[in-house]
C-alpha cells in the first residue's frame, strides 16, 4: 500500500534532474525540512543556492513523519541541560520551544496547504509510570515558562474518546499538519524566493578541488564554494566523502478508512495530536478527512511485515473497542536517525562543509529551525548563535549499527507479546 500523505498532499512541486555543469553559493544535498529551510533562508538572502534530491522532495523521513509539530525534544529539559551543560541545553531548550511558531509562521505566511491545525499535543500515559514520568515533564517545563498541563485519565478520556491511558500532558504550543505538504510547500517557496531545486540526482562523486566543492552525478555538476549535508536517516555513501553515521530505527504508520462523521467527532474531537510513554512509542491522530492513524516503532518488512501490522490491528481495537476491526487503507513506514544522546548534531565537516543529523523522531521543528540556523551561520560565518555547539568531523556516535539492531529486536519482541495478548 501506499503513504497516505502521498494521496492527500494539496501542495505539489516540479524539480528537473540535475543536467550539466551549473555554479552556485550553496549547495545542498537532501530534499527534506532540513535542507528546504535552509535554502528558503539562504535564497531569501540574496544566495544562489542549488538543491539536490536523490530521489523527490519529501521522500525521505520528512515526507513520512507523523506530522506532529512539537515543542522541544524527546528528552526532558533536565535531560537535555544535563547532556549538554547548563549554559548551551538552555539555550537549546529555549530555541526549540519556539519551533512550533516558526512552523506555524511560514505556512500562514506562504499559504501553505498541509492541514494545519495548532490544537495541541498529548503525551499519553501508557501506564500509571508514565503518568508519573509525564509529572515530572510538566514540572521541568513549568519551570521554564511552558504553558503546559496535566491532565487526569478523565480529562485525556474526553480528548480522546479512549480510557485506555492513564492521564496526559498537554501542551498547547505545538500542533497537526499533513508533513509531505508541508515539505513540498517549503520545496515551492524555496523556488519562488530563487533556490534551485534538482529531484532524481543522485550524487556519484563528492570532490573539493582548488576551494570549490564539486558534486558529480551521473547527468551534471555543482560547483559551490559552501555545502551542506541534510541527508539524515536517508544519507547514501559518496565514495571519497565522508558523513558520520548515526543509528538508524523505522517508525510505521497505517490509516484507517475516513470514519462516519458521528464516530470520527468522539475520537480526538479537539484535533490534538497524541503519541504515548510507552518504550516502543505508539503515536495517535486523525487526519482531515477523519482517519485514524496509529503508528508505532518497527520496519514493517519481511518478517516485521505480519507481525507489526497485527499488533496494530489489535491496538486500535483495543484502544477503541467500539470501532470494531478496521480495515486499512494506507501503510508506509519511514526511517528516524538517532544519536546516542537523542540530540540533534551540527557537524562542521571541514572546508565549509557541515552535516546536520539525528533528530531522534522530532524532525519537523528541530528540522525547520536548525535548517534556518545553519543557512545564517553559513551566511555569516558566525556560528556562536546556533542551537547546538557546532561538532568537529571527528564526531563518531557510539556503535549505531547495534543501537538500530536493539531498537528493533525490542519492537518486534514487544509487538509480538501485544499482538497475542490482544
Amino acid at each position: 500500500m501506499t503513504s497516505l500523505w502521498q494521496d492527500t498532499s494539496a501542495e505539489h512541486v516540479t524539480c528537473a534532474p540535475l543536467a550539466g555543469a551549473q555554479t552556485a553559493d550553496l549547495a545542498i544535498v537532501g530534499g527534506g525540512f532540513t535542507g528546504l529551510s535552509a535554502a528558503l533562508e539562504a535564497a531569501g538572502a540574496g544566495l544562489r543556492v542549488i538543491l539536490l534530491e536523490a530521489e523527490t522532495i519529501g521522500h525521505g523521513g520528512s515526507g513520512r513523519n507523523v506530522g506532529l509539530v512539537n515543542a522541544g525534544l524527546w528528552l526532558p529539559p533536565d535531560a537535555v541541560e544535563k547532556s549538554m551543560g547548563t549554559e548551551p541545553g538552555a539555550r537549546l531548550n529555549a530555541a526549540l520551544a519556539g519551533a512550533p511558531d516558526l512552523v506555524f509562521d511560514l505556512i500562514q505566511r506562504h499559504g501553505i496547504a498541509c492541514e494545519a491545525r495548532r490544537a495541541g499535543t498529548i503525551h499519553l500515559a501508557h501506564a500509571p509510570s508514565g503518568l508519573s514520568d509525564l509529572s515530572e515533564r510538566a514540572r521541568q517545563q513549568k519551570a521554564r515558562g511552558a504553558p503546559v498541563q496535566l491532565l487526569d485519565a478523565d480529562e485525556v478520556a474526553r480528548r480522546t474518546g479512549t480510557r485506555h491511558f492513564h492521564g496526559g500532558l498537554f501542551d498547547p504550543r505545538a500542533g497537526t499538519i499533513q508533513p509531505l505538504a508541508y515539505v513540498r510547500g517549503l520545496a515551492r517557496t524555496a523556488q519562488g524566493s530563487g533556490a534551485i531545486l534538482h529531484e532524481n540526482s543522485t550524487l556519484e562523486r563528492i570532490l573539493h578541488v582548488e576551494g570549490q566543492w564539486r558534486l558529480h552525478s551521473a547527468d551534471g555538476q555543482v560547483t559551490a564554494p559552501k555545502l551542506l549535508i541534510a541527508t539524515n536517516a536517508y544519507h547514501r555513501f559518496v565514495p571519497g566523502f565522508h558523513v558520520p553515521r548515526t543509528a538508524v530505527v523505522g517508525y510505521f504508520q497505517m490509516a484507517t478508512p475516513p470514519l462516519p462523521d458521528d464516530v470520527a467527532a468522539a475520537i480526538l474531537p479537539e484535533g490534538e495530536g497524541c503519541w504515548d510513554t510507552g518504550t516502543v512509542m505508539t503515536s495517535l491522530r486523525r487526519d482531515r478527512a477523519g482517519r485514524i492513524i496509529l503508528g508505532a516503532l518497527g520496519i514493517p518488512e519481511g518478517v516485521g511485515a505480519r507481525l507489526h501490522h497485527d499488533w496494530a490491528r489489535r491496538k486500535l481495537l483495543k484502544i477503541f473497542p467500539d470501532l470494531g476491526s478496521q480495515d486499512w487503507t494506507h501503510h508506509w513506514w519511514g526511517r528516524i536517525a538517532m544519536t546516542s544522546d537523542h540530540i540533534p548534531k551540527v557537524i562542521d565537516l571541514g572546508r565549509d562543509a557541515w552535516a546536520v543529523m539525528g533528530y531522534s523522531g522530532r524532525g519537523i521543528g528541530p528540522g525547520t529551525l536548525m535548517g534556518r540556523a545553519v543557512a545564517q551561520s553559513m551566511i555569516t560565518g558566525n556560528t556562536t548563535a546556533m542551537p547546538v555547539p557546532v561538532s568537529d568531523a571527528r564526531y563518531r556516535d557510539a556503535m549505531p549499527g547495534m543501537r538500530s539492531l536493539v531498537v528493533e529486536t525490542g519492537a518486534r519482541a514487544l509487538h509480538w507479546i501485544g499482538a497475542r495478548r490482544g
